[in-house]
């Protein structure tokens, strides 16, 4: 029996984001969820079935640890309750805390209004990196290559995807749960994970640390799943 790491991206951006872990994380997989704005609404069970279908592919008698980054964090209730594989733990870095039950709101209606500046006549946004100040986009990468590969696939989400609300099936955080924190915006989260009573591991960085130093988020990973 294995234990495979399965490491969400936020639909906001891409596999990539992932990929360094990936590589230094044996077992590590990342299901691709670029196509998940394209589906339609609702979203989220485009993102259960990527998900699951990847799981699937791993052997039969693989555990599966989940590990989200940022608003991947949201979906991580209903992939656990989609998954008939065992589900040991949730790792949640610099993420979004989906709601204790009921449903979570992707995005607040503040932060909604933010986005409705920002979309089209058809209303689609802009990519990820498009919606902040190149000061506050270009410390994220380390370097420019890293960048443009990121920024290249990255998708272009419809504001109804931000508009949606994800089901909260109970029980999904019976097994551990943890968190890693890098970005001071996470803060909040963080604390909401100290409150639900989850070890949290603070890796000082910005919001795509994973890229910056892999090595170091691999190993709080690590701990944390340990301790599932």
């Amino acid at each position: 029996m294995g234990i495979a790491h399965v490491l969400m991206h936020s639909p906001s951006v891409g596999p990539l984001t992932w990929a360094p872990v990936a590589e230094r994380l044996p077992g590590a997989i990342v299901p691709s969820l670029l196509h998940v704005g394209g589906e339609g609404p609702p979203f989220w069970p485009a993102v259960v079935s990527a998900v699951a279908d990847a799981v699937r592919r791993l052997p039969e008698d693989d555990e599966v640890v989940l590990v989200a980054h940022s608003n991947a964090g949201l979906f991580v209730p209903v992939v656990v309750g989609a998954l008939t594989r065992t589900v040991r733990g949730c790792v949640f870095v610099d993420a979004a805390l989906p709601a204790r039950s009921s449903v979570t709101e992707v995005a607040s209606p503040e932060f909604l209004e933010v986005l409705r500046s920002k979309a089209d006549a058809e209303g689609v946004l802009p990519a990820w990196t498009g919606w902040w100040d190149e000061a506050d986009v270009a410390p994220l990468f380390p370097d420019p290559v890293t960048r443009r590969m990121v920024e290249k696939e990255q998708p272009r989400l419809p504001l109804s995807y931000y508009e949606q609300r994800i089901p909260v099936p109970d029980g999904w955080d019976r097994r551990p749960c943890g968190y890693v924190l890098f970005d001071e915006a996470y803060e909040d989260a963080a604390a909401d994970a100290r409150e639900r009573g989850w070890p949290v591991e603070h890796l000082p960085g910005l919001h795509l640390h994973q890229l910056v130093d892999p090595d170091g988020v691999v190993a709080a990973i690590g701990r944390l799943s340990h301790s599932a």
